[in-house]
C-alpha cells in the first residue's frame, strides 16, 4: 500500500476565499482538518463537526493552531462553500501523487457520479468524476461539474492533472471521444474504452468487423460464480484495424478492438450482451484485465460512498458545499485504506476514529494503534 502523508501541509497552498477582516478569526487549514477528521469519524453535518471539534478539543490542540478557538458551524459551512473545489482538488492530487508517485502499470478508471442531494442553480445535480487506481486502491483525483451533460469536457481536465505515462486508463462509452483520446496517447499511456452508439460509424464498423467468423482472433474466458449468480465473459480481440480506421479518420492510438461476450445466469434465468471497446493494448489478456478491474471504481469507491458514506443522502445545495465535501469523502477512504491487513468495514473503521483518539490518528498519520480484542 502506498504510505500516505500528513495532509495538513497540503492545505496549506489552498487560497483562502475569505476577505481578511476582524471577522476572520479561524485559520484555513484548522477548519479544514476539523471537516476532514469529523467525516473521517462519520459525522458529516455542519452543526456535528462544530459539536465533535468542541468536545475533542483537547485533541485537536495538539495539531492546530485555533487562535480563538473552534470555529462555528456557520462558518465551517461559509468555508466549505467558497474553497475554490479545483484548487482543493488540485492539493487532493498533489498529496496522492506524493504517495504513489508513479502510476506506470497501474489500471487507471475514469467515471462520474451524480451527487443526489445536491443542486445546482441550474437545477442540475453536480456530477463528480473522478480517477481511481484500481491495483493501489486509491481515489486519485476528482473534478467536479455542474450535471452529468457536462462530463465531457471534465474528462480531459481530470485527465491534465495525473502523470498517466504507462498506466492503462479505463473509461466507459463517454470518454469514446477523439480529444479524450489523444491526450491519453499523449500522456504516453495505454487505453481501454467502451464504445458505443454514442460513436455511429466507429461504433458500427467495429461491429461489423466481429461478424465473420471469430475462430481465428486471439481470445479469452472468464467464468464467475458469486450468490447464485454465474457469469461466463468471452474476449476476443481483433488488430487488424487498419482498414476500419481508414473509414474513421481522426482517431489516434488505436491498434485493436474488442468484444465483450457476457451470458449471465441467474436463478435459471439466462441473458446476453455483447461490448465493444477501442484499444492501444494487443493482448487479449490484458484487456480482458483491464475491462475487469475498471468495475473497480464502482465496487470499490463509489459502493462505499453509497453505502458507507451514505453520499447521496447529504443535501448540499449551496455554493461549492457539495463537490468539496465530496472532496473530503474520497480523502478519507484513502486514509481508511491505509492498513490493508485491517478487514474492518469503513462504517466500523469510522466509528473507531470517532471513539478513540489513537485510532484517529493512526488513520490520518499512520501512527500504531493497539487492535481491540
Amino acid at each position: 500500500m502506498a504510505t500516505l502523508r500528513d495532509p495538513r501541509p497540503y492545505f496549506a497552498d489552498l487560497d483562502d476565499p475569505r476577505r481578511d477582516t476582524k471577522n476572520k478569526l479561524h485559520l484555513l487549514s484548522d477548519i479544514l482538518f476539523i471537516v476532514l477528521c469529523s467525516v473521517l469519524s462519520g459525522i458529516e453535518d455542519w452543526v456535528g463537526m462544530q459539536d465533535f471539534a468542541r468536545f475533542r478539543e483537547a485533541w485537536f490542540r495538539k495539531y492546530l493552531t485555533l487562535p480563538n478557538g473552534i470555529p462555528s458551524h456557520d462558518t465551517i459551512s461559509s468555508v466549505m462553500g467558497r474553497l475554490k473545489p479545483k484548487q482543493f482538488a488540485e492539493c487532493f492530487t498533489c498529496w496522492v501523487a506524493d504517495a504513489l508517485p508513479s502510476l506506470a502499470g497501474e489500471i487507471i478508471a475514469i467515471d462520474g457520479k451524480s451527487l443526489n442531494g445536491s443542486r445546482t442553480e441550474k437545477n442540475d445535480n453536480v456530477y463528480v468524476i473522478s480517477a481511481f487506481a484500481s491495483q493501489a486502491k486509491l481515489v486519485l483525483s476528482q473534478h467536479s461539474v455542474d450535471g452529468k451533460g457536462n462530463e465531457i469536457k471534465a474528462i480531459p481536465q481530470l485527465l491534465d492533472m495525473l502523470e498517466l505515462e504507462g498506466a492503462i486508463v479505463t473509461i466507459d462509452a463517454i470518454g469514446a471521444q477523439k480529444k479524450i483520446v489523444d491526450k491519453i496517447v499523449e500522456e504516453k499511456a495505454d487505453f481501454v474504452i467502451s464504445l458505443k452508439g454514442n460513436q455511429g460509424n466507429l461504433h458500427n464498423d467495429v461491429i461489423a468487423s466481429f461478424q465473420e467468423s471469430k475462430s481465428d482472433l486471439a481470445a479469452c474466458e472468464t467464468l464467475e460464480k458469486s450468490h447464485g449468480r454465474i457469469e461466463t465473459r468471452k474476449y476476443f480481440l481483433n488488430t487488424d484495424v487498419e482498414r476500419l480506421l481508414q473509414g474513421n479518420k481522426g482517431w489516434s492510438g488505436i491498434k485493436s478492438v474488442a468484444m465483450l461476450e457476457s451470458t449471465r445466469e441467474i436463478n435459471g434465468k439466462i441473458t446476453k450482451e455483447e461490448r465493444y471497446y477501442i484499444c492501444s493494448l494487443t493482448n487479449v489478456d490484458d484487456i480482458a484485465k483491464a475491462v475487469r478491474e475498471h468495475w473497480s471504481i464502482e465496487n470499490k469507491e463509489h459502493w462505499i460512498l453509497d453505502v458507507q458514506f451514505r453520499e447521496d443522502e447529504h443535501v448540499a445545495r449551496k455554493d461549492h458545499r457539495a463537490a468539496n465535501l465530496a472532496l473530503v469523502r474520497r480523502m478519507c477512504i484513502n486514509l481508511l485504506r491505509r492498513d490493508e491487513q485491517d478487514k474492518r468495514s469503513m462504517r466500523r473503521k469510522k466509528r473507531f476514529a470517532a471513539f478513540d483518539d489513537q485510532w484517529r490518528e493512526h488513520f490520518l498519520f499512520g501512527e500504531p494503534v493497539t487492535p481491540p480484542g
